[in-house]
């Protein structure tokens, strides 16, 4: 980065009209293939999935959840794993929980826990993340599939069938990995609710895991995982090394480690419901370490590049690089067109921003759009024209994060921010979203507490 930089310091020394020659025809270039690539992800994404039912013999399953200062939202979790609908007797789950983590581990001993759900104790270590409490759990899983739960989670109760008939239908043997569609669920009356955010991050969401990851497995390639709703063969997890416990969005390196070693990533369609984070002062910090996450994973995985294929490295290129890339310009894009139309308009002139560039740029917000609304209509969310008109004012803030990020990946590269969680008040859902389905599941029956590894309650 520093010799690129260097390099187009001495080109604007030297030959600055022919910098900008250049720069005016690769920047609507990079344009026009992001939205061509959102086009193709589109098309690809178009074919109806229809949930997998097999009638094998449902193997061991494990679950697990990482918890670190989740005690107020404990119990709300474990109500929504009990009602999976899972033979009880192939079941075990582990509430992965930090030792010094005191308040936590109390609300998971008071909490009516099923017979199959215990506490694992993390012992105290560095890095304190979420992944190296998983690698602890996954030493001692004893399923032969394995998924990822995060605190605010409630998944769709047939989730780990549909993912069981789907690893058993892999002739292959090289589905390494299937991802469950997250879907954001506004909270209206609680009173961290932030309207425009909530709005934004539930069709940001929508885009993602309803447009983006289905067409990219259509088309054969893998992905950065979503950090929750992963559902692994156990076997390949550990062939691979399990998660990065230094990585702080450690699903989207996995995802790409996974590929090159040589296994495939597929998706579910039965979903798991979560919250938004709620105001900025939630959200920045939460996307700050995505991206800072995203930036390591770019480092991690261009490190050899080619080793990923043609394929894996174009796949590399359009997810994290072209997010970490679209985040840096967002802010100043927007202002520029903001700036040129303003000025154009009090001087009485026509805007001199070139109408190729400014078709170019227009392009590629409107398959965004496009997206956007493609996956809202499939996940059953409301997507207006106020979405539309306030999308531009929320990538902008992609940029904030984006700086944020790029700073603390110098100065506290390992560091893990926390997003705070609150249980959930009444959901503000619409009938279509098929809310009676995540209730109906069979009764279960509840224990008192137990664990594989405890320590007394303090």
């Amino acid at each position: 980065m520093i010799a690129v930089g260097a390099g187009l310091v001495g080109w604007v020394w030297r030959d600055p009209a022919g910098l900008h020659a250049i720069l005016s025809f690769a920047v609507p270039a990079i344009f026009l293939a992001c939205a061509l690539w959102r086009l193709a992800l589109i098309l690809a994404s178009g074919r109806r999935r229809v949930p997998q039912v097999s009638t094998a013999p449902l193997p061991r399953y494990t679950v697990v959840a990482a918890l670190h200062d989740e005690a107020e939202v404990l119990p709300q979790l474990v109500e929504n794993l009990a009602a999976l609908d899972y033979p009880a007797d192939r079941l075990e789950g582990f509430l992965a929980l930090e030792a010094h983590d005191h308040e936590t581990i109390e609300a998971a001993y008071a909490a009516d826990r099923p017979d199959w759900l215990s506490i694992l104790i993390v012992p105290p270590g560095e890095p304190r993340t979420k992944p190296r409490a998983l690698n602890h759990a996954l030493a001692r899983a004893t399923g032969r599939l394995i998924t990822v739960y995060d605190a605010e989670d409630d998944p769709d109760p047939l989730q780990l069938r549909e993912a069981a008939a789907c690893f058993a239908r892999d002739a292959t043997g090289r589905l390494a990995c299937l991802q469950a569609p997250l879907r954001i669920r506004r909270r209206t009356r609680s009173p961290e609710a932030s309207p425009f955010l909530d709005r934004q991050f539930a069709v940001e969401y929508a885009a993602l895991f309803e447009v983006v990851l289905p067409g990219m497995t259509r088309l054969g390639l893998p992905f950065p995982l979503g950090g929750t709703s992963n559902h692994f063969r156990v076997d390949i997890l550990k062939r691979v090394g399990g998660w990065d416990a230094w990585n702080v969005t450690e699903d989207a390196d996995l995802g790409f480690r996974l590929w090159r070693a040589g296994y495939r990533l597929g998706v579910l369609t039965r979903p798991t419901w979560e919250t938004p984070p709620g105001g900025l002062d939630a959200w920045l910090p939460q996307r700050t370490r995505w991206m800072k996450g995203f930036m390591q994973t770019w480092g991690v995985h261009t490190r050899r590049p080619l080793s990923l294929g043609l394929r894996g490295l174009l796949a590399l290129v359009m997810t994290v690089g072209v997010s970490l890339a679209s985040a840096a310009v967002h802010a100043p894009s927007v202002a520029w067109v903001a700036a040129s139309v303003l000025v154009a308009a009090v001087a009485g002139l026509t805007p001199s921003t070139p109408i190729p560039a400014l078709g170019v740029l227009m392009l590629g917000a409107g398959m965004a759009w496009v997206s956007a609304f493609i996956g809202a209509r499939r996940a059953g969310i409301p997507y207006s024209l106020i979405d539309v008109v306030q999308a531009p004012a929320y990538w902008s803030l992609l940029s904030l994060a984006f700086v944020h990020a790029a700073w603390r990946l110098v100065t506290e590269p390992f560091a893990w921010d926390k997003t705070r969680h609150r249980p959930d008040p009444e959901p503000d859902l619409p009938p279509e979203t098929g809310a009676a389905a995540l209730d109906a599941g069979p009764p279960v029956r509840l224990s008192s507490p137990h664990g594989l590894e405890t320590v007394p309650t303090p």
